[in-house]
């Protein structure tokens, strides 16, 4: 845990519960603060309380004594309209903050100088962050890796020099976090996301585009143009820019040539690093990810060396286009992750010959939109609610049969691949929801990861059991 001691012996109002929540409140209370929280949830209160929290509906409490409000991230701050507390806390001229701006507030008082790689965009946030953070353990430094990846940043190791960070922050951090100051910011790319909570795509971008503006080196995606004009406008500020592309040349930074990553600067032009035979980092969208983890360990003083090596290592992210198995020619690919046609595309796009593993509750939309990808899937095995109206879609484009369960779809599809004799990938790659058969899609990931270590002659690429 970080203890908060920056608002040591200061009155702090706390909302929201949540796991997060409750270790935000739990590191200010370590750090000496007086923190008075609550939540809309009475079973989160209750668990607050027991947990040695004070507990107080924050209507009753004086606001003016509150040198701080800290809101957790899955609160709305602005929109479709500002949650009650906020609307309290800004009558009375109290700031408005998250974790995240506790974390580098503590970072800036005690170690000022440890390394911080905060990572956001729309799309691949998660695989960079982890990618970065697996380069940086595997080069022997001292590696702390959380924020919205799924492990709360104040339940981290406390700053100190030497010790590096990898943040992955959402908008709704980034807009609790008003002075995040990154050793490197990435900001991958943008499309419409969460306009729910942000009103607008221009304020959506405004938001991401703080991470990058308050860094010592931005490195940003220009395949897209909100993200273009904002390394342009930020550069125009004096912000150090380097920039990404999966796409096209980039005249200072690291860009795609195929499987190639070519660093560029000064004129010159070199190879950096060959994505060719990394199974992880198949995929246009995976050579972005992997320019922006190396240019962030470049600022941050690894050498090309390190990180060639930190690359080749990389095991995946769990349950996202994660290679788990091998027999013969056949890979099998767990993209449980894939939740929706648009989140499916990528995994999709990085095989030629995929016996593909779909369905469950459907999304809006169904996969009408992966009809381009169509032709890269072999056979289609179609299993939960989705199956009668995923079979509609493909029709006569593409052989399919209804699996209906997993099980089944497993069985199925390892011995279609086993009768072809070119290397092909058995993916679960749902395009759906989990809950019609699975808790979520984590436990439908570790699912299709038992099923495939049950197989025969299957080599495993990654430990079976509850740590797929």
């Amino acid at each position: 845990m970080i203890p908060v001691t920056t608002f040591k012996d200061r009155n702090v109002a706390l909302f929201g519960l949540g796991g997060s929540g409750l270790a935000t409140a739990q590191a200010l209370v370590a750090g000496g603060a007086n923190v008075t929280a609550w939540d809309d949830n009475p079973d989160s209160v209750t668990r607050a309380s027991q947990a040695g929290i004070t507990v107080a509906d924050l209507r009753g409490i004086e606001w003016s004594k509150q040198a701080a409000f800290v809101l957790s991230p899955g609160v709305p701050l602005t929109h479709p309209k500002p949650h009650w507390t906020v609307d309290l806390a800004k009558a009375a001229g109290v700031e408005v903050i998250g974790d995240v701006e506790l974390f580098v507030r503590e970072r800036r008082a005690h170690a000022p100088d440890c390394p911080l790689i905060a990572i956001t965009g729309t799309n691949g946030k998660s695989t960079t962050t982890a990618l970065i953070a697996h380069i940086l353990k595997a080069s022997g430094r001292d590696t702390q890796l959380g924020g919205n990846i799924g492990t709360a940043v104040l339940t981290l190791d406390e700053p100190k020099a030497g010790r590096f960070y990898v943040v992955e922050c959402s908008s709704y951090q980034i807009d609790l976090a008003p002075t995040l100051n990154p050793t490197a910011g990435i900001l991958l790319n943008l499309t419409p996301d969460h306009l729910d909570r942000h009103g607008t795509m221009q304020h959506y971008a405004d938001i991401k585009e703080r991470l990058v503006a308050g860094s010592d080196t931005a490195i940003i995606g220009v395949d897209d143009s909100y993200c273009t004009m904002i390394a342009d406008r930020i550069e125009r500020a004096g912000v150090k820019v380097e920039r990404i592309s999966k796409r096209s040349p980039v005249a200072d930074g690291i860009y795609a040539d195929g499987t190639r990553l070519i660093q560029a600067h000064a004129g010159a032009a070199e190879e950096i690093a060959e994505l060719d035979g990394i199974q992880t980092l198949k995929g246009a969208h995976n050579a972005q990810n992997a320019a922006a983890a190396i240019a962030a360990c470049l600022a941050v003083g690894l050498s090309a060396d390190e990180i060639r090596k930190g690359l080749n290592s990389f095991p995946g992210l769990k349950h996202r286009m994660q290679p788990v198995g091998r027999r013969g020619e056949v890979v099998f690919v767990n993209d449980s992750k894939a939740t929706n046609a648009e989140a499916a595309a990528p995994a999709l796009s990085s095989y030629d010959r995929i016996y593909w593993i779909a369905g469950g509750l459907p999304k809006e939309g169904g996969i009408a939109s992966l009809a381009p990808l169509f032709p890269h899937i072999v056979k289609a095995y179609l299993i939960g609610e989705a199956a009668p109206a995923f079979a509609a879609t493909l029709g006569e484009s593409v052989c399919y049969e209804i699996s209906g369960t997993l099980d089944q779809a497993v069985a199925h599809a390892a011995a279609d691949a086993d009768d072809d004799s070119l290397s092909s990938a058995v993916m679960l790659s749902p395009a759906c929801a989990s809950f019609d058969q699975f808790k979520n899609f984590e436990v439908r990931g570790d699912a299709f990861v038992q099923l495939v270590a049950g197989l025969q002659d299957v080599t495993m690429l990654v430990e079976t059991g509850n740590r797929s």
